[in-house]
């Protein structure tokens, strides 16, 4: 056990203030950061308690939604707007983890989760996200949940949580506050990085910001689904997910926003699908060439190649079931 000061702020600009220093982590639910302090993967020096913040309510936003950082995941999936018009989102949460977890974790700390990548987690493995410079113990190792898409020589370890993946299909924005800039906003296709050459740099949040709210845009009429292929059923880390909010007119595609997790190491969004699907009659010969388009720089390590064809599958799936029906 590591000796830490604990802080309540008194707001967000307070909040803000306080976590700018080095040593100093914010906590929300903390399903994933205290899991990781009593790994001695995360060391904090001060622990900053957002809890009682306000920031745990759902609004309208003109004839979107807006969902407060501190919102838990229970209280977001099982929203009466969510449900009505957001059900992708609801899914993926309930897809996500336990009812125990899920009525603990909120809204901005599953954004910030981190990997669960094995080589991060066991402080006797290199890892350059966790300590920059002693390798990826990955690369070159037992990599079968890792990813395929996006890596780097650095870094092949995958963003493990549902949420934003649904949140990306979405393109729901992300509101910060605090740091160099104040206020500002992040379209949360944007918020994660990619490993690149700098791995512990997961997303874009700067020292001394945090999240205030997520705001998802008005909804459209469209079929929407979220597929998570994993190893159990009972709340496994995806292999594969796909979100997907798919439109039909007159028989051709009129819209296709798909994201997908397990990939990559932030929820992956290319917006090629899109020009691709859109305006297109619904094929096996299209959703085969939407599934080339995604995959078409998949690069598996370490025995991660069964994810390519899995990739392939789930996404024709995926498409087949939302055009089947006339909307």
């Amino acid at each position: 056990m590591r000796p830490f000061d604990y802080i309540r702020p008194t707001d967000a600009a307070d909040a803000a203030e306080r976590i700018s220093g080095t040593g100093v982590k914010a906590i929300a639910g903390g399903t994933n950061l205290l899991d990781l302090m009593k790994l001695q993967v995360e060391t904090p020096e001060v622990l900053v308690d957002l809890g009682r913040l306000d920031m745990a309510s759902i609004a309208e936003d003109g004839a979107g939604l807006r969902i407060g950082a501190l919102v838990t995941n229970t209280d977001t999936a099982n929203h009466a707007r969510v449900r009505a018009d957001y059900a992708v989102l609801a899914r993926a949460i309930l897809a996500g983890a336990t009812q125990q977890l899920r009525n603990k974790a909120t809204t901005g700390g599953n954004l910030c989760q981190r990997t669960r990548c094995t080589y991060f987690t066991n402080t006797d493995q290199p890892c350059n996200k966790r300590k920059p410079g002693s390798g990826c113990g990955a690369i070159g190792g037992v990599a079968r949940l890792h990813a395929i898409l996006g890596a780097s020589d650095q870094c092949i370890a995958t963003y493990p949580g549902d949420m934003a993946v649904a949140m990306a299909a979405l393109d729901a924005k992300v509101h910060l506050t605090g740091g160099a800039t104040g206020e500002r906003t992040v379209p949360v296709r944007d918020f994660h990085n990619l490993p690149g050459q700098t791995p512990w740099q997961e997303n874009v949040l700067e020292a001394g910001e945090i999240i205030t709210a997520v705001t998802l845009p008005p909804p459209v009429r469209a079929r929407q689904i979220y597929r998570k292929v994993r190893e159990r059923s009972s709340y496994a880390f995806a292999l594969v997910s796909v979100a997907a909010i798919i439109a039909k007119e007159g028989g051709k595609i009129a819209r296709a926003d798909l994201a997908f997790g397990g990939l990559a190491h932030k929820p992956w969004h290319d917006p090629r699908l899109s020009e691709l699907l859109v305006g297109e009659t619904p094929s096996p010969a299209l959703f085969e060439k939407a599934a080339d388009t995604l995959l078409d720089s998949a690069d598996a390590r370490g025995g991660s190649d069964f994810k390519i064809p899995l990739a392939r599958r789930t996404l024709i799936a995926v498409l087949t079931e939302a055009t089947e029906d006339q909307l």
